[in-house]
This record gives structure tokens, C-alpha cells and sequence, in this order.
């Protein structure tokens, strides 16, 4: 790890004074897609900071190349948690976001994605998630899809505001789950919701 790279974690437990609570799922470096809610900018890297060290390593956020993309702080702070940077705006049919992915994962790294896309308010239900969760478990039925529930960190960097406000906040990361032979896209994106939220309440 590179000196921003510890500089990022203890910043991030700095500002978010996070907990973590692995929920009959223990930190294993098998590989893995990290699907957890999405309040915050924040939520990527407070996630990666929060899981051990040798997970770390072999753990890729998977982020918005429009939003880390611009200025030069946000690309070298991408660049420290190795980050994987995904084009919302210019799709192309021969080059898919997932094909990217999975691509990049190889046969060493795992992902954390959230897969309502944009950010939800924090406030209210999840939003729907997208497809690619769907389409990443197809392709690689192998992986481990863990789900992961994120309180409070909307609320360290609310919508519009810069400078992150000191809280506390609690990660929930729980048993994983797999995509079930000949299950219809839409069960399973939403029994892989469901089991997000579910953890909320534990």
C-alpha cells in the first residue's frame, strides 16, 4: 500500500468513525463482490477502508469515471484505493461496463459495487437495483455476491457539500449469496435487495 493508501484509511476512519460487523460471514480473500446501498461519494471508500488489510489489496471499488475523473485530486485518490472507473455516459455495445469488469477481476481481484447506480437519498428504501449485478453472477456464477449494508455516511458528506462533518457510522457486511440456476433477472435483484436491507435492522 502507498503512503495516500494509509493516509485514505485513517482518514476514513477518521471522519466516519466506522464500525464493522461481519454477520455469519467471515473476511476471506476467496473472490468477491461487495454489493452494499449507496448514500455517498464516500460510501466507496469508507467500504474499502473498513474491510482488513489483505482484503484490501485484492478489493477494487468499482466508481464513477465522470465523478473521480475530474480536477486532480479526486483521479490520484481514485488511483491510491485502486479504484475501478466505470463510464456511465458512453456505453458501447462491444464494450461493456461488465465485460470491463470482470475483465479487470480476472481471477484475483474482487469488486465492491452498488448496484442502485446513482446515489439514493439514505432517508427512505433502497431504489431498484440495475441489471449489472445480475449479468456479473451470470457470467461468474463462482463468485461470492456478499451483501453489505452502509449507516450513516450520506450524512459525513450530504449532497452538494465538500468538507466531510465527523459521525459515526456502521458497516453490516453479511452471508453471501449466489444467483440460483434458471432465477429470473428480476427475482434476484430483488431477493439480493432484500438482503441488504435486511441487515439494516440487525
Amino acid at each position: 500500500m502507498t503512503l495516500t493508501s494509509h493516509a485514505i484509511v485513517l482518514l476514513a476512519k477518521l471522519f466516519s468513525g466506522f464500525t464493522v460487523r461481519w454477520v455469519d460471514c467471515q473476511p476471506d480473500t476467496c473472490q468477491r463482490i461487495y454489493f452494499a446501498n449507496h448514500t455517498s461519494h464516500l460510501d466507496a471508500v469508507v467500504l474499502w477502508s473498513a474491510l482488513p488489510r489483505e482484503l484490501r489489496a485484492v478489493t477494487r471499488p468499482v466508481a464513477a469515471k465522470d465523478y473521480w475523473s475530474t480536477g486532480w485530486f479526486k483521479p490520484h485518490l481514485a488511483r491510491s484505493f485502486n479504484a475501478l472507473l466505470v463510464d456511465r455516459k458512453e456505453i458501447k455495445v462491444h464494450k461493456s461496463p461488465i465485460d470491463i469488469m470482470l475483465k479487470q477481476m480476472g481471477d484475483v481481484y474482487s469488486l465492491i459495487m452498488f448496484p442502485e447506480g446513482g446515489r439514493s437519498s439514505g432517508e427512505a428504501d433502497m431504489t431498484d437495483f440495475k441489471s449489472g449485478l445480475f449479468y456479473m453472477a451470470k457470467k461468474r456464477p463462482d463468485l461470492e455476491l456478499v451483501p453489505v449494508y452502509i449507516d450513516n455516511v450520506n450524512r459525513i458528506l450530504p449532497r452538494g457539500e465538500v468538507l466531510p462533518v465527523p459521525l459515526l457510522s456502521c458497516i453490516t457486511i453479511g452471508p453471501p449469496i449466489f444467483l440460483e440456476t434458471g432465477e429470473p433477472k428480476h427475482d434476484f435483484l430483488r431477493r439480493a435487495r432484500a438482503s441488504v436491507q435486511r441487515l439494516k435492522d440487525l
